[in-house]
This record gives structure tokens, C-alpha cells and sequence, in this order.
């Protein structure tokens, strides 16, 4: 029995050393966070944020391989190169010279803010002209409809 009590009394001492030790820090620790679940979420942070640091170091591993994917010259899509002839309303507005699909857009453009044909009050829209009316078949297009308008001019 005698060992009994001391082991209860050996830990009754450990208890006491800590106890000093956290009397010691506590004055610290009221100073940084004055709540005692405060101090006790903070291990836990602590443990968080080297993961989250891991997490943001793998993305980071990721951004170089993706710069230097861009590095290497694109070719363009073929179908897009390809040199397409206007029809005739269509040639009236870009020139009757066979151009790219891409060309054909950029030249409608040009066209379009040359002669003040987009609409004043919604920018999206385009309100056409004489010329503009052959190739779209109405008064009035949105941007987003153009290549889809401008397709069944081509050939």
C-alpha cells in the first residue's frame, strides 16, 4: 500500500512542476489571447497552417509547368487560316478578296466603327446599315451573333 500512495504522490508532483510552468507562461498568454480556449486553439493552428503552407507549395510547383507550356509557339487551327470568298453583299462592305474567317470579323469591325453602327445605348448591339442589312437580313444584330451571320456569306 505504502508504494501505492507514493506513485499518486510522484504524480501530484509532476502535476505541480507544469502547473508552474503554465503559471509562468500565463501572464504571456494573457497578453497574446485572453482566453484559456483561445491558448488552446492556437497547437491546433499551429498544426493547420504547415498543411495549408504544403497545400500553397504544390500549386506553386504547378504555375511553373503551366508558364512553360505557353512557351512553345501554337500553330493556328487550320479551318480558321483557311482563305474563304465573300458573297457579293458581303464583298460590298469587306472587298471581294478571298480572306480568312478571322480576317472577315476583324474587317466587319473595322466597318462597323468607322461608319458609328454600333448602337449608342446597349454596346452589344449593332444596328446596320444599307450594306449590313444584305449580309444580316435585319435592322438590328448582336455582336454575338455576328460569326454565326457572317458564316452563310462564305464559301
Amino acid at each position: 500500500m505504502a508504494t501505492a500512495k507514493k506513485a499518486p504522490a510522484k504524480k501530484a508532483a509532476a502535476k505541480k512542476a507544469p502547473a508552474k510552468k503554465a503559471a509562468a507562461k500565463k501572464p504571456v498568454a494573457k497578453k497574446v489571447a485572453p482566453a484559456k480556449k483561445a491558448a488552446a486553439k492556437k497547437p491546433a493552428a499551429k498544426k493547420a497552417a504547415p498543411a495549408k503552407k504544403a497545400a500553397a507549395k504544390k500549386p506553386a510547383a504547378k504555375k511553373p509547368a503551366a508558364k512553360k507550356a505557353p512557351a512553345k509557339k501554337r500553330t493556328p487551327n487550320a479551318a480558321f487560316m483557311k482563305a474563304l470568298t465573300p458573297s457579293a453583299a458581303l464583298a460590298a462592305v469587306i472587298g471581294n478578296a478571298a480572306v480568312p474567317r478571322t480576317e472577315v470579323v476583324s474587317k466587319l469591325w473595322t466597318y462597323i466603327k468607322k461608319h458609328g453602327l454600333q448602337d449608342k445605348v446597349n454596346k452589344r448591339n449593332i444596328n446596320a446599315d444599307d450594306k449590313l442589312k444584305a449580309v444580316f437580313g435585319k435592322n438590328q444584330v448582336t455582336m454575338f451573333e455576328l460569326a454565326g451571320l457572317i458564316g452563310k456569306h462564305l464559301s
